[in-house]
């Protein structure tokens, strides 16, 4: 995929790569391994703060879920991009984790990283189409709502 076709498709879907945060733990934001490139663990950070807290459904809309889904897949976007100096070599998504802090008896799990899913097939075509877990959680890291973990394919 080319590079400026990624940067074209965001610009076009309206999202803007923040500055990547730095880790807030004992670990790296991204590694290369062969053609793949992992992304840790994404929160919803929207201009250096979490989009919302607490747990979907009874404190976060379903909307807003999907809304915190999208903002960690730029958050992991702007470190792929950090990675691979502007998308170079880039060639899609394969996987993505997801967990998300869950209400009792919650079971949308799905429907909120479909706002992830959905935004991912938005830049890359088919090649954002990827593989991908939804889980429910009691509570995450920072009282976020979603947090989500990436693989990229790149050349």
């Amino acid at each position: 995929m080319l590079a400026g076709h990624i940067k074209k498709r965001l610009a076009e879907l309206g999202a803007e790569l923040p500055v990547p945060t730095p880790p807030v733990g004992s670990y790296v934001p991204w590694k290369r391994s062969g053609n793949a490139i992992w992304v840790s663990g994404m929160v919803p950070m929207d201009e250096g703060k979490l989009y919302r807290t607490g747990l979907v459904d009874s404190e976060v809309s379903l909307t807003d879920a999907q809304e915190c889904a999208r903002l960690c897949t730029v958050n992991a976007l702007a470190w792929l991009s950090a990675a691979t100096n502007g998308f170079e070599g880039v060639k899609g998504a394969l996987r993505l984790n997801g967990f998300v802090a869950s209400s009792p008896g919650f079971t949308g799990q799905p429907n909120v990283l479909n706002g992830a899913s959905d935004f991912l097939v938005g830049v890359f075509g088919d090649a954002g189409k990827h593989t991908r877990n939804a889980v429910g959680a009691a509570v995450l890291p920072l009282n976020a709502p979603v947090i989500i973990d990436f693989i990229f394919e790149v050349e």
